[in-house]
């Protein structure tokens, strides 16, 4: 059988060295690149995150990444989003796109792709960012979490999505996002399935053997 070629999505973020080697290591062909072609033709895309999200979404902007992302999805192509590769799924966040890591003026947002209903916002906690291990809470059947569903994640954020993706739709829809949630401080989404877009708040390429399982699960939907 031959591997599966994954695009790991070359845009500036930074530590995604990790993620390739991660990917690598549970059996892809790894390319590291922002080529449309490379993206276009490979069996799966990930996209990392790293930093305030109107920053990313201004790099992902800058490569053509929304296109390339909506066309993939537009046509069943498997896409993986990481950390604030999964917060830009959604449709705003509160969090400036300097790297100041203040808080917007109320009521003002940061589009993101909107393939998602929901706003990234702070995490309410004691402590924040939230850094370190945390159980997490998946849905029955879930492809991306079988064999792991009991097993803790690395996580390394301040800002979550808190609300449901599948919330205001209507139940008779096909492919309605399932999510997986976690708490610290409060109850927020950890992980996304809907179809061919999957996401993860936290690193599973930094979540030694649990993490390990969850992307062999992905490879194996492509």
């Amino acid at each position: 059988m031959s591997q599966p070629r994954v695009v790991v999505l070359g845009y500036g973020s930074g530590n995604v060295r990790s993620a390739v080697r991660a990917l690598e290591r549970v059996g892809a062909e790894v390319e590291l690149t922002a080529d449309a072609a490379a993206v276009e033709a490979a069996d799966g895309l990930v996209v990392p995150g790293v930093g305030a999200f109107g920053a990313v979404m201004d790099q992902l902007r800058a490569v053509d990444a929304p296109r390339l992302i909506e066309r993939r999805l537009a046509g069943g192509r498997p896409v993986l989003g990481i950390c604030v590769g999964m917060q830009v799924m959604f449709e705003d966040s509160t969090e400036y796109a300097e790297d100041s890591g203040a808080e917007a003026a109320e009521g003002s947002r940061v589009p993101g792709l909107g393939e998602w209903a929901g706003t990234v916002s702070r995490l309410e906690a004691d402590v924040v960012p939230h850094m370190g291990w945390s159980e997490v809470r998946p849905p029955a059947g879930s492809a991306l979490f079988d064999g792991v569903e009991s097993e803790r994640f690395y996580f390394v954020h301040s800002y979550a999505a808190k609300t449901d993706p599948a919330a205001g739709l209507a139940q008779s829809a096909t492919r309605l996002p399932q999510a997986t949630w976690a708490t610290h401080g409060e109850d927020f989404v950890a992980a996304v399935e809907n179809g061919p877009l999957s996401a993860t708040q936290f690193h599973p390429e930094k979540s030694g053997d649990a993490g390990a399982q969850l992307l062999r699960n992905w490879l194996a939907t492509l």
